[in-house]
């Protein structure tokens, strides 16, 4: 079974429904993209439109999760943006007191590169024994799974330090060839759960001395891109820091925090 072409009318549907759950606007340009994620799902469930489909989703929670993972994965590598790694390195980690608990939240971690890069890091740094952890969180089931699975092709690991590689990662063989697995020591530091930004942040998630909202405002229109940034800062500890993505920025967002360097901003302590 062919999948349908989907109309300007369906495409609404979801680009209304991608706004309500995640607070994404999907641009017109978007409509080719759209399809061609939910076209396996509309063959799977041989449905004859997106339209019939759409009210699929209405209907049967487990298929809208499905729908929502599709068109809300993106793809990650691991130290991407390698400024913010060294800022962490040579300036908020020296300067953090070593009989404070260190804690980090990587808000849209995706498929968890980032998240075991940071843990990466702060084993490094601070040790095995010191006090630290790592949440990471995002609003796709289907990511959150691959992430704690911690495995990954060796072509999305090009930034990840040679020295690293080798203390952390295990390198698979036979029929796992091409692929690294997370070592376990890193992944017991790092703390999966499901947060929709979009949405009051569920309680207990506790205060934070960095947190990463890295390529994520750009799906967001402005008002939404407020609302998420006043959120997680409230999340955020007196004096900590704010790494979003480098191409973008919170002026016209949030003016309470103080800019350091392009995409790193801190809370007044």
């Amino acid at each position: 079974m062919r999948a349908p072409t989907i109309s300007d009318q369906e495409f609404a549907l979801f680009q209304r429904l991608l706004s309500d759950i995640a607070g994404i606007h999907l641009a017109p340009a978007k409509k080719v993209m759209l399809a061609g994620r939910l076209s396996r799902r509309i063959r799977a469930r041989n449905v004859a439109s997106y339209a019939d489909y759409f009210k699929l989703l209405e209907r049967e929670r487990d298929e809208l999760q499905v729908a929502v993972d599709l068109l809300t994965t993106n793809e990650t590598y691991f130290f991407r943006e390698p400024k913010h790694f060294d800022f962490l390195k040579t300036e908020i980690l020296p300067q953090h007191p070593r009989h404070r608990p260190f804690r980090v939240w990587s808000a849209a971690c995706s498929s968890g590169e980032e998240p075991y890069s940071v843990a990466m890091l702060l084993m490094d740094q601070l040790g095995p024994g010191a006090s630290w952890e790592v949440l990471a969180s995002d609003l796709s089931t289907k990511v959150l799974e691959q992430a704690e699975r911690a495995v990954y092709p060796l072509q999305r690991t090009n930034l990840l330090p040679l020295e690293y590689k080798r203390r952390y990662c295990l390198k698979g063989v036979g029929e796992h060839e091409g692929m690294l697995l997370v070592d376990k020591a890193i992944r017991q530091r790092v703390r999966f759960r499901q947060v929709n930004l979009n949405h009051p942040l569920p309680a207990g998630l506790g205060s934070f001395d960095l947190i990463l909202l890295r390529n994520v405002m750009i799906y967001f229109q402005m008002d939404t891109k407020r609302e998420v940034v006043q959120r997680v800062i409230q999340q955020l500890k007196p004096g900590g820091y704010l790494f979003i993505g480098h191409s973008e920025s919170l002026h016209g967002i949030n003016s309470s925090l103080r800019l350091v360097q392009p995409a790193i901003y801190r809370k007044p302590a």
